[in-house]
């Protein structure tokens, strides 16, 4: 069998592909390099043998932007078991990684305590921050927040902040696409299980369904509106209050693809042929959208491509020490992912 060598001098390295030579994921080699998280003494000798062999080195461009005090980012994220946010720590992993940043991860339970959350990380030596949905909002325009002096970037959020970068998708035209997919195939009941209302994607998301079954003079009753925590518990509990209505629906957008997934397991569980007796839509397009059946019908926010562009922000802000930094919001392109559940 051909070994692939060393790459040609002036090829630049990436992490995955020194995850491919070890045979682990690009997370653990983040994690070895970084000397954070969990991983065998096996496990990182294999990756330290990779990186040696390959020639591995982070972003030496991005390492000579900013200081090593300052080359570390926190990430606040909340404490819920969510496809979503596995995704987002692995993407914020990889990406720092390739950048020459350190990542410090924090879970936070709830917005009232993204404050001192936000204060611990800074006294860890963050000096820049990767918020997500409630944190944004809970931070943004707090006398608290503004004394930190912290540069930060928002990323899933639903509108631009005054005081932080931001980078999204539209999520209401996206639930609003879903939403007319469901109508386009014939549905006229069409419940919804919502995020978390604390969460400004959330009610974006909500507001979507709203306009397209508004657009057809379509009704939704408050009693098929039920709200969950984007976790497929939640999800679950609210798909059977649902499919229990004396006229229960005929299609179910979930405001992400953990509720989603519960709303089949519910449908399956009733005996309900799917998608014939139950539509179901969610958002995200998470590794779990095509590990359910049938796959899920479901709204692809670019998790990457939105990690490693709100890292380049803050890192350019570094850079710059934030001299004539001003906020941006950055629009990417959502793409809806028609599957078997519709």
């Amino acid at each position: 069998m051909h070994r692939q060598g060393r790459p040609r001098q002036g090829a630049r390295v990436t992490i995955k592909a020194v995850a491919a030579r070890a045979g682990v994921s690009a997370m653990t080699v983040s994690n070895v390099f970084n000397q954070t998280g969990k991983f065998s003494r096996e496990t990182r000798d294999r990756v330290l043998a990779a990186i040696e062999e390959l020639g591995y080195v982070p972003n030496s461009a991005a390492r000579r932007l900013v200081d090593a005090t300052a080359a570390r980012v926190g990430l606040l994220y909340a404490g819920v078991d969510s496809m979503f946010l596995d995704g987002v720590l692995a993407a914020a992993a990889v990406a720092s990684a390739e950048r020459g940043l350190q990542l410090l991860a924090r879970k936070v339970e709830s917005p009232e305590d993204a404050l001192e959350a936000a204060r611990a990380l800074q006294r860890s030596g963050a000096d820049a921050l990767l918020v997500l949905p409630p944190f944004d909002t809970a931070l943004s325009g707090s006398p608290g927040f503004r004394a930190l002096g912290l540069t930060v970037a928002a990323i899933a959020t639903a509108a631009p902040l005054p005081d932080m970068f931001t980078v999204r998708v539209d999520n209401r035209a996206a639930s609003r696409a879903a939403t007319e997919l469901l109508i386009a195939k014939g549905r006229r009941r069409i419940a919804v299980i919502a995020g978390p209302q604390g969460h400004s994607d959330s009610i974006e998301r909500l507001k979507g369904c709203r306009d397209a079954l508004a657009a057809h003079g379509l009704p939704l009753p408050d009693a098929w509106v039920i709200e969950g925590r984007f976790t497929f518990e939640s999800g679950l509990a609210a798909a059977e209050r649902l499919l229990a209505l004396p006229v229960p629906p005929d299609a179910i957008a979930a405001a992400n693809d953990d509720m989603a997934a519960a709303a089949l397991w519910a449908a399956h569980r009733r005996g309900l042929v799917l998608p014939r007796d139950l539509a179901v839509t969610g958002f995200d397009d998470t590794l779990l959208a095509t590990r359910v059946w049938p796959p899920l019908t479901t709204v692809r926010q670019p998790i990457e491509r939105m990690t490693g562009r709100a890292l380049e922000l803050l890192l350019d802000a570094l850079r710059r020490r934030r001299e004539d930094v001003r906020p941006i919001d950055v629009m990417e392109d959502y793409a809806l992912v028609e599957r078997a559940s519709t």
